[in-house]
């Protein structure tokens, strides 16, 4: 039965590496703007006198955009519904953002009307038949009475610039119409010839939104009443090349059905993507391999095995971020990378599982017992199934809420986490256990248990086994401690305050990379001398500026963009984040929701695995942690973000990761522990899984380092609060968690004979128990 099961778990491993081999090899990844460069722009549906921008309205808009974006000459645009009104629009590559945010935005009404005559002016609304007075483009200070509009941009088929150099009128916009409207056309511009040549009625106005683009007159060539055959036309204006190409755009794609305003806009150079790549990637790699080089030098062989299957791990994780198609985005290369933590954490459980079983004492006597290598890491794996298992899914919870809640790149890292979380199950479970079972089925290992690594329980492990602390006796001064370290971390919000990011309160930041390197206080005083007093400005690595203004438009930016200049030379944008208010306070309500949710999942899921005094106690020592982050995070004066956000959340998911183990081996220890005290167990417990939780929080913090160091300022903050995380995690288990369960279960004790977490144990089974802890056995 035994070899069955090896063969077919080889079998489904071969297929699953075999698979992502193939994979990776011929699917690219889709990268996000904010690693290949480009613009991001999120519409945002409004209703119209005449029209509800409902779901199908925001469809209906999102084709027009569709066209108008193809007409851009954009490589590989995006255009996604987020919502029921948000449009997200995905421009790869795209030099001038704002340019390309005018002609997608625009509602873009075309309309063709006869010319009735001229008027002194003003312009003015349209009458109640359609007709108006609009400014003359030919003749500025003069004005245009039109007629009603006798043709509409629907019955546009296509729209082109060209560059007229036959008759010299530069570059124009040549129009086709389609079935009825080329009659239509040909019936105006038939009714315009039979005017005088001098008669203003001979013109015919093309009107876009409400603005007369061109009003050409008839020529003498065009016939009286026949009109314009064969359904074309030409726009002319003295248009730039890029004018001719985003009227063209325009006029192709129609006109929106609703009207549309810009809520959030993203750009990303195309450099600052490349070197976010490449520090991602060298970050990855550098954390591999410390990470494996560590798990080596603890477990030898087996560490060495575990880290083949770290490679492999990293290569399904990767085939499936492609194979779903899902988009890489810096946060989600963050995930990627943090996700090898976890991953590691499954192989140190059953390792250290694995050393319990093989050198376990047995027996009265308390002699030591020699065990078969290969049944101790079986057993290994088996008793370590419950806790990974536990912990993979509490991690699973938060990148849920991510994914529900989250936004943009940050809903990237959610999938990837989740990918790498599943993964990691895969490489542990399935690929770990059979390169182990395998390499201790050699002769030549069998006979030399000391070169596996399970020959001995490891020098931390020993000396917790010859005298364990006794932790909880203190429960209470912990307690304490942990109570003044959250007042601290309260103080911080109070009195500095939190800084959130421009994503939660709206407004703008621009990113520039300048000529010469220029202190901040020199940058700062050229904004305010421009006229934006309560600007946040700062200097980044590599002679960057960073300029955080309330919500402000295009000319705004360019007085920024100027005052900077001349105190910095050449400016170039290398980001430039735009945030409406309103998407700010719904993102801000959507992350404080995001959290409680987070809290409430895990309390359930916990509540549902372990009795509710546990699950309460894991639920506050994650409370604390975040608390803790956030209070750091104010003290040092650092905005809280989005990214922030998936730091945040992912430090729920690790630290109730990090408790659940413990409560588990608790659990695991009161079903055998008879009348031994919960406060005994409860050290014993925290000894146990001592080792664990040192050899994964070091093989998690090798990664976060290098993110920090080389993963440039757009990931600095964000390992940061991963690493506060990491270490406030291993403490608030055993400081906070492990206290107020004890607290919770002297207050709320079990129903008599419950056992605590399973069923009462017989008399001769706690007797047993009772004779193992007289021995001295770790239990």
């Amino acid at each position: 039965m035994s070899s069955r099961a090896t063969f077919w778990r080889a079998l489904i491993a071969l297929a699953v590496v075999a698979v992502s081999l193939y994979v990776a090899l011929t699917t690219p990844a889709r990268l996000g703007l904010d690693l290949r460069g480009g613009t991001r722009i999120v519409l945002e549906t409004r209703d119209s006198p005449t029209v509800t921008a409902d779901r199908e309205a925001t469809d209906r808009a999102m084709e027009v955009l569709r066209r108008r974006v193809d007409g851009l000459g954009v490589t590989e645009p995006s255009l996604a519904r987020s919502g029921e009104r948000r449009i997200v629009v995905e421009l790869p590559g795209l030099k001038d953002p704002r340019e390309a945010a005018k002609v997608i935005g625009r509602t873009a009404q075309l309309t063709f009307h006869p010319v009735t005559g001229t008027s002194e002016g003003p312009a003015g609304a349209p009458g109640k038949d359609g007709s108006r007075v609009l400014a003359d483009p030919d003749a500025p200070g003069q004005f245009l009475r039109l007629g009603p509009p006798a043709l509409t941009g629907d019955g546009v088929e296509d729209a082109e610039a060209v560059l007229d150099t036959l008759e010299g009128r530069g570059w124009t916009v040549d129009l086709s119409f389609r079935g009825d409207a080329a009659k239509q056309w040909a019936r105006i511009t038939g009714e315009a010839a039979c005017a005088a040549p001098a008669d203003p009625a001979r013109r015919v106005a093309i009107v876009l939104d409400d603005a007369v683009v061109s009003a050409p007159g008839m020529q003498s060539s065009v016939p009286c009443g026949a009109g314009i055959a064969g359904g074309s036309a030409q726009i002319t204006g003295g248009f730039t090349p890029d004018e001719a190409r985003d009227l063209a755009a325009l006029v192709k794609g129609g006109a929106l059905p609703v009207p549309v305003t810009t809520v959030e806009q993203s750009t990303v150079g195309p450099t600052l993507g490349a070197e976010a790549v490449r520090a991602s990637a060298a970050a990855a790699v550098i954390g591999l391999l410390c990470t494996g080089l560590f798990v080596i030098v603890v477990y030898r062989l087996l560490g060495l095995l575990a880290t083949v299957a770290l490679a492999l791990y990293g290569l399904i994780s990767y085939a499936a971020v492609v194979a779903l198609g899902a988009t890489l985005t810096l946060p989600g290369l963050a995930g990627f990378v943090l996700a090898i933590g976890i991953a590691v954490d499954a192989n140190v459980l059953v390792f250290e599982r694995a050393r319990e079983e093989f050198t376990r004492p047995g027996g009265r006597g308390g002699g030591a017992r020699r065990r078969d290598l290969k049944s101790s890491l079986r057993t290994g794996f088996s008793k370590a199934w419950s806790a990974v298992a536990d912990s993979n899914i509490t991690t699973l919870l938060a990148a849920g809420l991510l994914f529900v809640f989250a936004t943009g790149p940050v809903k990237g890292f959610g999938v990837t986490l989740a990918i790498g979380v599943l993964a990691s199950m895969v490489s542990a479970m399935l690929i770990t256990r059979l390169l182990a079972e395998w390499a201790l089925s050699v002769p030549y290992v069998r006979r030399r248990p000391g070169l596996t690594g399970m020959a001995g329980p490891g020098r931390l492990r020993e000396r917790l086994a010859r005298r364990t602390p006794r932790l909880m006796r203190h429960r209470r001064r912990w307690l304490g401690i942990c109570s003044g370290l959250l007042l601290l971390a309260v103080a911080g919000i109070g009195v500095r305050g939190v800084e959130f990011g421009v994503e939660f309160t709206g407004g703008r930041v621009v990113q520039y990379a300048a000529e010469r390197s220029v202190d901040a206080d020199t940058a700062r005083e050229a904004v305010v001398g421009a006229g934006f007093p309560d600007a946040v400005v700062q200097s980044t690595d590599d002679n960057g500026i960073s300029v955080r203004t309330k919500e402000s438009g295009d000319e705004e930016q360019e007085r920024i963009r100027g005052a900077l200049d001349d105190v910095a030379g050449q400016l170039t944008v290398e980001r430039d984040d735009l945030i409406g208010p309103s998407l700010g306070s719904e993102l801000r309500l959507y992350a404080l929701i995001a959290l409680g949710v987070a809290v409430a999942a895990q309390l359930l899921y916990l509540s549902v695995r372990f009795r509710w005094t546990f699950a309460t106690a894991a639920v506050v020592a994650m409370t604390q942690d975040v608390a803790l982050v956030v209070g750091l995070f104010a003290w040092l004066g650092k905005p809280m973000d989005s990214v922030f956000l998936a730091a945040l959340l992912t430090v729920v998911g690790y630290s109730v990761n990090d408790t659940v183990v413990v409560l588990d081996r608790l659990r695991e220890l009161r079903r055998a522990g008879g009348s031994i005290p919960l406060e005994s167990l409860a050290d014993r417990a925290v000894a146990q899984t001592l080792p664990r939780t040192v050899n994964t929080g070091m093989g998690a913090l090798f990664v976060l380092a290098a993110l920090a160091v080389l993963g440039g300022d757009s990931l600095a903050d964000f390992s940061i609060a991963l690493i506060a995380g990491v270490v406030l995690g291993m403490a608030s288990t055993v400081f906070t968690a492990m206290p107020v369960a004890l607290v919770l279960q002297s207050r709320y004790p079990e129903s008599r004979g419950t056992g605590g977490a399973g069923r009462a144990k017989p008399a001769k089974e706690r007797g047993r128990a009772r004779d193992r802890d007289r021995s001295g056995a770790v239990v």
